[in-house]
């Protein structure tokens, strides 16, 4: 069955306000257009979603797992799957920051019907035809969505966790447009080496979700939530969704599958090349 929609969501750990704390507001409008991400996928009719972030290597993990925001001074428990364990401990059973992010967004919009999980992690060294092929191997039973998790860079100024480095700005507006246009070569086209430099963690689910893209075929309608750069790390909220196929005597371009509308009720983003 078809993958039927994606979402494009950044992972710092201040998108949870109580760990925020006073500076909850500044992250308002990330939260709310993660938010509209996800119910996004609920919205297109996905039975299963694949959460991918980076994380230590690659591999699809089992589920259930769970994970705490502790070590960034909440001890919020987080879990993901029918079962998980009460106890958190440690290990390899527990959630890399990016998926650990990505099931509380998951936790906090319930989907309206019952739906089935996966995890993926995805090494930062990853080269882009592996990420690729990830993507390409994600296919599941029935329709299903992808949820990516991803920062763009964090060397957006002097006070930015990578320190300023100008190539920043420009990088994150390539991904931003990619996003927003449902580019899935243009993703290919970001450069591991330059991505490490500058900082970007979500480089390789980025181009996961490209490979996903690339393999589901068909026509893709792009649509760009969100883009600031607040504490020095670019974050960038987008969706896609699949351009239904148009009957006889109809218009392509006007046969989608619906998608949220944006601030104002705007649309956009077109086709993938």
């Amino acid at each position: 069955m078809p993958l039927v929609a994606a979402a494009v969501c950044p992972h710092p750990p201040l998108i949870v306000p109580e760990l925020a704390g006073a500076a909850a507001p500044e992250l308002a409008e990330l939260r709310a257009a993660c938010t509209d991400a996800v119910t996004a996928l609920y919205a297109a009719g996905a039975a299963t979603v694949v959460l991918v972030g980076s994380g230590g290597h690659t591999a699809e993990l089992d589920l259930p797992r769970q994970g705490s925001f502790a070590p960034w001074g909440l001890p919020l428990a987080v879990r993901l799957g029918e079962g998980a364990r009460t106890d958190l401990g440690s290990g390899d059973d527990l959630l890399p920051l990016s998926l650990l992010v990505g099931a509380w967004l998951v936790d906090r919009v319930a989907p309206p019907t019952p739906t089935a999980w996966r995890m993926v992690s995805v090494g930062p060294d990853e080269p882009v035809d592996r990420c690729a092929a990830v993507g390409a191997g994600l296919g599941v039973d029935g329709p299903w969505a992808l949820l990516v998790l991803g920062d763009g860079s964090s060397c957006h100024g002097p006070k930015a966790p990578g320190y300023d480095d100008p190539r920043a700005g420009a990088y994150d507006e390539g991904v931003a447009r990619a996003l927003a246009d449902a580019d899935a070569d243009a993703l290919l086209g970001l450069d591991p080496m330059v991505s490490a430099q500058l900082g970007a963690a979500g480089r390789p689910a980025w181009q996961v979700l490209a490979g996903a893209v690339r393999a589901a075929g068909g026509d893709w309608r792009g649509e760009l939530r969100h883009h600031s750069r607040p504490y020095g790390v670019g974050y960038l909220v987008a969706s896609w969704s699949r351009l239904a196929q148009a009957g006889p005597g109809e218009d392509h371009a006007d046969a989608t599958v619906p998608v949220a509308a944006g601030p104002g009720g705007a649309r956009t983003g077109g086709p993938a090349r």
